[in-house]
């Protein structure tokens, strides 16, 4: 296997169809699923030679943590669907990776079981409209050691996927639940989306807790200029995978102007299309501080548990140390925009069809 080439269709054969679609699938035609592989696809590499590379280091700190590698795992839902071991077994090859790992709001085991799994963890946040009761899942991130938490903000309302909807995949299997959505006499609630979700409701956040906050969703420069007036401590450039909603621009292409906007005052991270090492080359030249993947790490769970987890990770930093070698660089912060060049614009590659098989983030 080359790089991640098969892992996809390896992870397929060993999941139950539904399960595959809930992972693999996206909003309306999956027009932005494609694009977010397909805008990296526009960006060529123009190295500089007689720079000494021999001692090349990936290690990146972010918000105080320093990291063996720029190449994090987003969050993602319902890890138990991919394998028995669930997000625990997930921390633990981001653990062997010397990566970080986002743990979902809406992930099948609890924090705490995450947690000790020995990874460094921030935590994914909805905003839920009960206020009490979103100040109780901060407190049981915070207390679980999680270092920051990252609020999604790209969904004031649920996504519309066809291909869950089709399947009548609304329900998790009997015996799984969001576990870090459970009461304290035990009952799980519904995740809710909260579509009068605003800015003051951030602010109240970060008075409420000393963790660094990260806001995941933006796209516009304008919103990413407004987190910095409000004291946000990082960016995630994400249209959540093409999940929300289809025709949004693809990250890649959001990210330069998001960067700009926010002008070095915070780090700005991109998720959504990564499948190769010089993918992640290119997002660092074009400013961001990391990278996070999330469909090839549970193509990974799914096929291996954690050391598949670990391989997909190693796979990436390994192809992009390899690059940065090719490219005149040795370690992250000399990946510069000046290395990239946009090609000449012919579209986005062979056109597909919606049926056909390009999975996003």
């Amino acid at each position: 296997m080359a790089g991640l080439d098969g892992l996809a269709d390896a992870a397929r054969s060993k999941l139950d169809p539904v399960h595959w679609d809930y992972i693999a699938g996206g909003a309306g035609d999956e027009r932005t699923l494609r694009e977010n592989e397909q805008a990296f696809d526009l960006w060529r590499l123009r190295p500089r030679v007689l720079r000494p590379v021999g001692s090349r280091d990936l290690r990146t700190t972010l918000l105080g943590t320093t990291l063996d590698t720029p190449v994090l795992v987003a969050p993602t839902a319902f890890h138990l669907l991919a394998h028995p071991g669930g997000e625990a077994e997930t921390a633990a090859g981001v653990a062997a990776a010397g990566s970080l790992m986002v743990a979902g709001m809406a992930a099948t085991q609890p924090v705490e079981k995450i947690a000790a799994a020995g990874a460094p963890l921030w935590f994914q946040l909805y905003l839920q409209p009960d206020r009490g009761f979103t100040e109780t899942v901060v407190r049981r991130a915070e207390a679980a050691g999680c270092r920051a938490l990252v609020v999604t903000v790209d969904s004031p309302v649920f996504g519309r996927r066809p291909r869950d909807l089709a399947n009548g995949f609304l329900d998790l299997p009997a015996g799984m639940a969001c576990e870090n959505m459970r009461d304290e006499d035990g009952r799980v609630r519904d995740i809710a989306m909260d579509a009068d979700l605003d800015w003051d409701r951030v602010d109240r956040l970060r008075e409420a807790t000393e963790l660094p906050v990260l806001l995941k969703g933006v796209l516009h420069p304008a919103d990413a200029h407004l987190a910095v007036e409000h004291g946000i401590d990082g960016l995630v450039v994400s249209n959540h995978g093409g999940r929300q909603l289809d025709r949004v621009t693809a990250t890649l292409d959001a990210l330069p102007a998001v960067v700009d906007a926010v002008g070095g005052a915070v780090p700005v991270l991109l998720d959504g299309g990564i499948r190769r090492g010089t993918d992640v080359l290119v997002a660092l030249a074009l400013g961001a501080s990391a990278v996070l993947v999330g469909r090839p790490v549970l193509w990974g769970l799914a096929v291996e548990g954690a050391t598949g987890v670990r391989r997909v990770l190693t796979t990436l930093a390994d192809e992009l140390e390899h690059a940065m070698a090719l490219t005149g660089a040795a370690r992250p912060a000399e990946l510069t925009p000046d290395l990239v060049v946009a090609a000449e614009p012919t579209g986005r590659g062979t056109p597909r069809q919606p049926g056909e098989e390009r999975e996003g983030r």
